[in-house]
Parts: structure tokens; C-alpha cells; sequence
């Protein structure tokens, strides 16, 4: 990846919403017609306003709060940490009014608003009409929008709606949500989709994406990305075939090569390793959109103190499963022992470094997984795409340091997932689509399928759309 700086000068003409009340954040609209007006005048505006989705997608709310909670809500972090909204969560309490799940849905909700202006109305604009503005490039903006859009209403229905192996994907995802707003909120108070729709939708902005989107396109999104996300929502759906492909072709692009060690966290946006992540920088970091302060989450919850809070630590069954096998470079050089915010000696992730300037970057995908993913598909699917599970595994091993395994089996490779990708909001889906409890030892209320293993839909959206409907086990 190549790096280039993702500027913000624009992002007002993005940040246009209209709220139905000025006390309560309730139905939230895509911008309005004038700020459209603005933004398709010029191919610098318009590449501006591209810019600000991503600018949108720094948010903690995006790419922080959802890695955190799918930490502690499974097996990874032992959260002692005093928020109320999180102990709901932890506790696997969360109620429909609870703050940081409204701020998830809120913060989603406008980026995918965003995109959608990008989506609906630059197809309508005439490259040939703005001297500054390609046809190639117009192709490049939709499709970096249909990408991101992807993105979040992919962790929108991880959070919000069971898995796929629930029911087949037939039980109810999220709203589906494809207007640009031009002054009727009809469109915006949508039922919630099945999971089998919303993953629909989700594959076609993907490969609409992949179309026309280059391979290398620096930090923002591209042609690969789109592909390992495929790759990742296949394997969701136990799709091994699509998932063992996708997966392929981004390891043989020759776009992205496994790093040879783990520098890539601290701070790194060029690595071979990376293709996909939120770039945070100690001047552009991720801020509230409304009130223009950070709320970076990497560094608060999974960083003790001075600068952190300590909040997120590993679990006893994280550091035993690291334990088991001596050696592993993922612990011994990704983690520091430090007390958590109670007083206990323990051991926190390194993998957000930049506790000073609260600007670590967030792995949305890195090439590691996709071999997780060809070895997970090419086991179940009893295929051979590529190479071998075997092979694949040994090769995240020997990085790591450890021996080769002579086989591997499903638990092998999901114990390798586990400590591979850990803090980076892996663990809880992992889990639930392998129909397993998200504690070890845990009760019937984090069992697969039970209500609050997914959140409910908030109470903004319940007050303000009439045709929504409430997860079962939600008030």
C-alpha cells in the first residue's frame, strides 16, 4: 500500500444531515439537495466527498467500539472496564437504549448516506461536463463508495442479526438502505432485510467494486479489498468454494506478500501485508462527527496506563491458549504485562500502539487472513485451491515461530484464527457461525442463537420507523 494523506477539507459537504429533532438523534437523513449541488460541480469536490466517507469510517464508533465489543463479548478480553453501555454488552444485557450500540447504528447509518450520494447521483454527471474529471475516475469514486457501503452494512448485520447459520440466512438482518435523500424520509423507514438479502446486496456492491476499482489505489480501497472481503463473507456463509477463490486471488495478485514480521501494526500503512485498514494519524484521527473530538477506542480500552485505561485486557483463556505453546511470537512481541484498571497483573495487545497521539490504525483486512480463510474453505469444502491447509497454517506458524504441524485439522486452523487476528474484532462471529458458546464454560445467554449474543435494533430507530422490527428479547 502506498501512502498519500486523506484530507478532511471536504467532509462538511458529507457531514450534512437532517435530524427530525433537535434533542433526540432520531430518524437521520443522507444530506440534502444543496449540499448535492455542491459536491458534483467538480471532480475535486467530488473526490472530496469521497474522502469524507472515509473520513466517516475513523470513526470509534466503526473501528473501534465494534472491534472492542466483538473482543469482550466472546472469549479474548476479560472486560473491567466501568462504562455502563459496555457492562450491558459484556454482561449480555443490552438494552435498545443503550448509548454506545445507538452511536453504532447513528454513526452507520450516515456513512452509508454518504456513499449513497456518491452511489445514486454521480452516475447522472457528465465526466465530459467538468475538465477535471475522467470517466475512469467517476467509475473509481462509485465503486470506492459501494466498498465502503459494503463494509458497514456487513458489520452492521454481524452485529445486529444472527448469523447466517441461525436459520439459513431467512431470519431478519437490517434495513437495506439505498436512497439519497431529496426531502422524503419514506425511503429511510425500511423493515429490516433477511441476511440472505442484505449479503446479497453486500456481494453486489462488492463485485460492482471490483469492476472498477484499480488493484492499487494507496490507502483507500481497491480491487483486492473488494475480493478479500468476498472472500470473508463466503466463508460466513460456508460458501467454501467462493471463499477458497476469492481468497486465492488476492494472495496471487501480487498486490500484498506476508510480512516477515509484525511492524505492520505500529503505525505502518506501506506493508505488503495490509490491504485494507483506517489510517489514523496524530492529525487526523478518529473524531466525533457532531462534536469534533476524538473518541479513539484502540488506545483507551486495549492500552493500560499512562495513557490508556486499561480496560480490555486479555483473558485467562487467551493467555492459556498462547501458553500452550511456547514461544509464539504473537505474544511474546505483540503484548505487554502491565495491571488492568482493577490492579491485576496481566497482559495487554500492542497491536494499537500510539497511545500519545490516540492515532493507531484499525486492520479492517491483511493478507494473513487470507490464508485463514483458503485453509478453512479448502478443510471444509474438501477442496484444493491454491495449496494446502497444512501449508497454509505452517506458513502463519513459521512467522510466529512455531514448528510445523505435520496436519491440520478445523480445530487447528481455528485456534491459529484466534491467535492470529485476536483485538481485531474477529473473535464473536468466529464463534456464532461455528455454533459455539462465546464463553468458555458460559451460560444459555451466550450460547448461539440466544437473543443478546446480537444487539437490538435501538430505540431511535424503533420510536422513529414504524415498519422496523425489535430482535426478540429486546426492550
Amino acid at each position: 500500500m502506498k501512502t498519500i494523506k486523506l484530507f478532511k477539507s471536504l467532509t462538511i459537504l458529507l457531514g450534512v444531515f437532517v435530524i427530525l429533532s433537535c434533542e433526540d438523534r432520531l430518524e437521520v437523513i443522507p444530506e440534502d439537495d444543496v449540499a448535492s449541488n455542491t459536491v458534483f460541480t467538480s471532480g475535486a469536490t467530488i473526490n472530496g466527498a469521497v474522502v469524507g466517507i472515509y473520513s466517516r469510517h475513523q470513526s470509534g464508533d466503526l473501528n473501534g467500539n465494534p472491534q472492542l465489543i466483538s473482543e469482550f463479548m466472546a472469549d479474548n478480553v476479560r472486560f473491567v472496564g466501568s462504562f455502563p453501555s459496555l457492562q450491558e454488552i459484556d454482561q449480555f444485557e443490552t438494552l435498545a437504549t443503550n448509548a454506545t450500540i445507538d452511536n453504532i447504528w447513528l454513526d452507520a447509518y450516515e456513512l452509508i448516506g454518504a456513499a449513497n450520494n456518491i452511489i445514486v447521483n454521480l452516475p447522472g454527471v457528465d465526466a465530459g461536463d467538468l475538465p477535471d474529471l475522467t470517466e475512469a475516475q467517476k467509475a473509481q469514486f462509485i465503486g470506492e463508495a459501494q466498498f465502503l457501503r459494503a463494509v458497514i452494512n456487513f458489520q452492521l448485520v454481524n452485529l445486529f442479526a444472527q448469523p447466517y447459520q441461525f436459520s439459513n440466512g431467512t431470519n431478519l438482518g437490517i434495513p437495506i438502505v439505498t436512497e439519497a435523500f431529496t426531502g422524503d424520509i419514506s425511503p429511510f423507514q425500511n423493515e429490516r432485510s433477511t441476511v440472505n438479502e442484505v449479503h446479497a446486496f453486500i456481494e453486489q456492491d462488492l463485485r460492482d467494486a471490483i469492476a472498477s476499482l484499480p488493484e492499487d489505489n494507496g490507502v483507500r480501497a481497491s480491487a483486492g479489498a473488494a475480493r478479500a472481503l468476498l472472500a470473508r463473507l463466503a466463508m460466513y456463509r460456508e460458501d467454501w468454494t467462493t471463499a477458497a477463490d476469492f481468497a486465492n486471488q488476492v494472495i496471487n495478485s501480487g498486490e500484498y506478500a506476508l510480512a516477515a514480521d509484525y511492524d505492520f501494526y505500529d503505525d505502518n500503512t506501506t506493508s505488503s501485508e495490509l490491504i485494507f485498514i483506517v489510517v489514523n494519524t496524530p492529525g487526523d484521527g478518529p473524531r466525533d462527527q457532531e462534536d469534533n473530538v476524538s473518541d479513539e477506542v484502540y488506545v483507551n480500552f486495549f492500552n493500560p496506563a499512562p495513557g490508556g485505561r486499561g480496560d480490555a485486557p486479555f483473558s485467562p483463556d487467551l493467555i492459556a491458549a498462547f501458553a500452550a505453546e511456547a514461544g509464539d511470537r504473537r505474544f511474546d512481541e505483540l503484548s505487554q504485562a502491565a495491571s488492568d484498571a482493577g490492579g491485576t497483573d496481566t497482559f495487554f495487545t500492542t497491536k494499537y500502539p500510539d497511545v500519545v497521539n490516540n492515532a493507531s490504525n484499525g486492520m479492517v483486512l491483511r493478507i494473513t487472513e487470507m490464508y485463514l480463510i483458503r485453509a478453512e474453505a479448502n478443510l471444509r469444502g474438501g477442496l484444493s485451491v491454491g495449496d494446502t491447509p497444512t501449508n497454509d497454517i505452517n506458513l502463519l506458524r513459521n512467522r510466529a515461530g512455531l514448528a510445523d504441524l505435520g496436519a491440520v485439522d478445523l480445530a487447528a486452523i481455528s485456534l491459529e484464527r484466534r491467535k492470529e487476528l485476536c483485538f481485531e474484532g474477529h473473535r464473536r462471529m468466529d464463534l456464532l457461525r461455528n455454533n459455539m458458546n462465546l464463553r468458555p464454560g458460559g451460560g444459555p445467554e451466550s450460547a448461539p442463537g440466544a437473543d443478546k449474543v446480537i444487539f437490538p435494533i435501538v430505540d431511535d430507530e424503533i420510536t422513529n420507523n414504524p415498519n422496523i422490527t425489535q430482535n426478540p428479547g429486546s426492550f
